[in-house]
């Protein structure tokens, strides 16, 4: 009888140790997805709306069959050893079977298969809190007083939420259950706050826009050949911008040959100026309320740094809309492994989009930007320099700009660099 005893009290024992790790490695928002279908599922979150309240059940359940098997385990070794021995041996035998069968075996199955184990645990656990319901609410209320006295509180929730960088993580475990173009787009999503329109608008050296000081014909020329929907009209220089001109205005003007500079001027739309440190996600929702697509960005002065749209913003989310031009093309050109041929107007984030790397993005926007900042000074002839494990060779300086730059990652950071 006695040895029969003993069994249930281990099976009791492995009972309440696999409950408590499988209630507390329940992921709790599949756990939220899951109430709606399953009654097991429904059990759990109220059992663990009350985390104390739980907890004080298994805790008080494991402990007083331990105790109790520990003094049958005794009585047990005074029939088989005496007086003199039991203690000893009741506590090593114990010892050894408590750990195996009781904690670490059913706790490890618990690990692995939470849901399986708490939503079946869970058929016996709200009875046994609506029974012993009183102890449980007695030793609550001990603990919590003691727990006020360390200077915590015992009341404070959990708090569940996750910053974007925490939901990147989450996403990226979760990549075996999504393809790789939802998982860019939900990572795309998340990065819009951290990134602001500096990094992806068309710099200014690179803008294509109609200047009303030039002769019609070259305008007309430009607008024919231009493969933007809109284009910046100024006066004289860049930082005049004076409105934006649709390439749909343009075709219609062109078919009546009736372009001059004083139709391009009252055809144009009204400029929208943006500062350059406006987040993606803030100049996304500008966007749908202004019901623009495309803005001229400005620094703190009022100097035009460059132009983004809402396609620049869409492609940060959904990858490119088009294929790459050569130009494009030209910009990040693969030598060999983790060896590549680079323009220094190509930017940290395309730079680190082409090839997977993951090049500081805040620093400078440009690599022309990184290899004078590194150097600090405007290179007179070709430089070479290491900078986290990437070497930079410049091949092809012009004037104050930095045209090519060969950079390689290295395999492995020397001491120096780590």
């Amino acid at each position: 009888m006695l040895w029969a005893v003993l069994v249930i009290l281990l099976l009791l024992s492995a009972f309440f140790s696999g409950s408590e790790t499988g209630m507390m490695a329940l992921n709790r928002y599949r756990l939220r997805h899951q109430r709606k279908k399953s009654a097991g599922a429904r059990r759990a979150a109220k059992l663990l709306a009350k985390p104390d309240r739980l907890i004080g059940l298994i805790l008080v359940g494991n402990n007083a069959v331990n105790i109790l098997a520990a003094i049958i385990a005794n009585m047990l070794a005074i029939t088989y050893v005496g007086e003199a021995a039991a203690p000893w041996v009741a506590t090593a035998s114990l010892t050894i079977t408590v750990l195996v069968f009781s904690e670490v075996t059913p706790k490890t199955i618990a690990a692995q298969n939470p849901e399986w184990f708490a939503f079946k645990a869970s058929h016996i656990l709200k009875p046994l809190l609506q029974l012993f319901y009183p102890l449980v609410w007695m030793i609550n209320k001990l603990t919590n007083t003691m727990i006020s006295i360390l200077g915590f509180d015992p009341n404070k929730d959990p708090d569940d939420g996750l910053d974007s960088e925490e939901l990147k993580s989450l996403v990226d475990l979760s990549g075996h259950k999504l393809s790789d173009s939802n998982q860019g787009m939900l990572k795309g999503i998340l990065d819009l706050e951290s990134v602001t329109v500096e990094d992806i608008m068309i710099p200014r050296n690179e803008v294509r826009g109609l200047d009303l000081d030039d002769d019609i014909a070259v305008i007309t020329s430009s607008i024919s050949e231009s493969e933007y929907s809109r284009q910046p009209i100024y006066q004289g220089d860049i930082n005049n911008i004076v409105g934006v001109f649709h390439g749909r205005k343009a075709h219609l003007l062109l078919r009546e040959e009736k372009i001059t500079h004083e139709t391009i001027k009252r055809f144009a739309e009204e400029a929208y100026f943006i500062p350059e440190s406006t987040t993606l996600t803030t100049q996304l929702l500008n966007f749908k309320t202004t019901k623009k697509r495309f803005a001229v960005v400005v620094d703190e002065y009022g100097e035009v740094q460059g132009l983004v749209t809402l396609e620049d913003i869409l492609e940060e989310i959904v990858g490119d809309f088009t294929t790459n031009t050569a130009d494009s093309d030209d910009e990040v050109i693969y030598l060999s492994d983790n060896k590549y041929l680079i323009d220094g107007t190509a930017t940290m984030r395309e730079i680190n989009k082409a090839t997977g790397w993951d090049l500081s993005t805040d620093g400078p926007k440009t690599l022309n930007g990184l290899v004078q900042e590194e150097i600090e000074s405007i290179p007179s002839g070709n430089v070479s320099f290491m900078l986290d494990g990437y070497r930079f060779e410049t091949e092809t300086i012009d004037g104050t700009m930095v045209k090519r730059v060969i950079v390689t990652r290295m395999k492995n950071k020397t001491k120096d660099e780590e």
